[in-house]
Formats: structure tokens, sequence, C-alpha cells
């Protein structure tokens, strides 16, 4: 099964197992409050991996203009009933049309599914700006909570599934970069500036934990998410990185 099919058979229901849970809500408020300051209204941005357009409808409410694509039509077509201006496109085949963006984003793992991330840097150059920012949140390759989580119910093949740097899930392989590997992929085009944790105490989706407790868990996010090595065991890694000059 290809990445896309697999999502145009959880598109019908991602936003209500992900988007509008508690989990959902606090880890992507997260992204938010690290990107918002990246984009000024009237910036041209290109999502990568919409999904459902959750993302592109924040920017949009801000005054950004964002343009987006994905490689499920289904997850294009639920974008585009929220008003997004959405097409079916994959990351490592952008048109080269220029410096079309002020900057581009890709949230919440849509990348882990790429095997050669310089492939993405590449295509990526050849439309966002030199000085445009980009923000990619990627899963991370070491996440405490799923491995206790896991390793709590004797499923030790999954506590450590994402620590050889690929897993297979649902008939797809998941890839689980090191900064080292992303930095790496990037670096011919793009300079990373900085990354942080995106779910550092805020738990993975599948870990049932009340409402409270995950406001309590967001505050603790707010304060160690950039602390050097604790950072690392996150369940999301948020990068930001600067075009380079042409």
């Amino acid at each position: 099964m290809t990445p896309a099919a697999l999502f145009d058979r959880l598109a019908a229901t991602y936003d209500a197992q992900w988007t509008a849970t508690a989990i959902g809500r606090a880890q992507r408020k997260q992204v938010w409050n690290a990107i918002d300051p990246l984009f000024r209204a009237g910036d041209r941005i290109l999502d990568i991996g919409c999904g459902t357009g959750e993302d592109a409808a924040h920017l949009e409410s801000r005054g950004v203009r964002v343009y987006a694509i994905d490689a499920s039509p289904a997850m294009v077509r639920i974008a585009r009933s929220k008003g997004i201006t959405a097409t079916v496109r994959t990351a490592e085949n952008l048109v080269p049309a220029g410096p079309t963006f002020d900057g581009a984003i890709s949230n919440f793992g849509a990348l882990n599914c790429v095997e050669h991330l310089f492939l993405v840097a590449g295509s990526l150059a050849g439309v966002v700006r030199p000085g445009g920012r980009v923000a990619i949140c990627l899963l991370g390759r070491v996440c405490a909570w799923e491995t206790l989580h896991y390793a709590l119910r004797f499923q030790f093949a999954k506590a450590a599934r994402r620590w050889a740097g690929q897993a297979s899930a649902s008939d797809i392989t998941i890839h689980y970069p090191t900064v080292a590997e992303f930095r790496a992929a990037f670096s011919p085009h793009f300079e990373l500036q900085r990354w942080t944790a995106i779910g550092l105490f805020v738990p993975p989706s599948y870990v049932p934990l009340p409402g409270a407790c995950i406001r309590a868990l967001t505050a603790c996010d707010r304060l160690f998410s950039r602390v050097p090595l604790l950072r690392s065991l996150s369940d999301h890694r948020l990068f930001v990185l600067v075009r380079k000059p042409c």
C-alpha cells in the first residue's frame, strides 16, 4: 500500500481521531505557537502534506496566503471543502517555478513517509525564496512515551520500533531520521536555525489521559521543549530552517 492510499482510507475519520482530540489540539497548538511568528499577513506559504487543511485554515485566519498539497486525493478533497486552495502532489515533485513562496510548512510527520529527504529539500529549494522560513514537524527517532507505553504492556517490538530508523506500519514504511540526518539532507539549500520538541510531556494520541492531565503536561512542554537531550525524547520534533542565498 502507498502512503497516499493509506491516508485516503483515514481521511474521513482523521479529524475525529486526531485533530479534535485533547492530545491533537495540544500538540498542534504547540506547533502553531512556534510557526506563527515566522510568517506575516500577506506571505505566500506552501503547506506540504496538508491533510485535512487544519494548519492551512489557521494560517489563513491570520492573513497568510496558503497553497496546500497532499499525496492523498481524499485529504485534498476535505481540505478544499474547508475553503483551502489544495491540490494532489508529492513533496518530492514540486514544480520548480522560481522563488514563488515566502516559506513552507509540513506538519505532524507527513515527511516521515519520504525515504530520501534530500529530494524534498531540492524540490523546496526551487520554490522558496532566499531568506524564506521553512517549518517541518517530524516524528522523532526516540519517543519516551511510546517506549514506556508499549514496554509496560510487554510489547517490546513496538516499544523500540523507531530506534532502527524505520518501521512498517499499516503496510507502509515510516522513516525516523536523526537530527544530523535531517540537517545533512537540507544543508545544501537550507540552514537549520533551531529545533524544538513537540509532544515531550504531552503523549502520542494512543495514550489515553484525561483532559486536565493533558493541560498540565502542555504547561510542562512549554517549559522544557528546548532543553538539550530532553527534547530528543519527544513524539515529534519541529525544525525551523531558512533558505540559503542562491
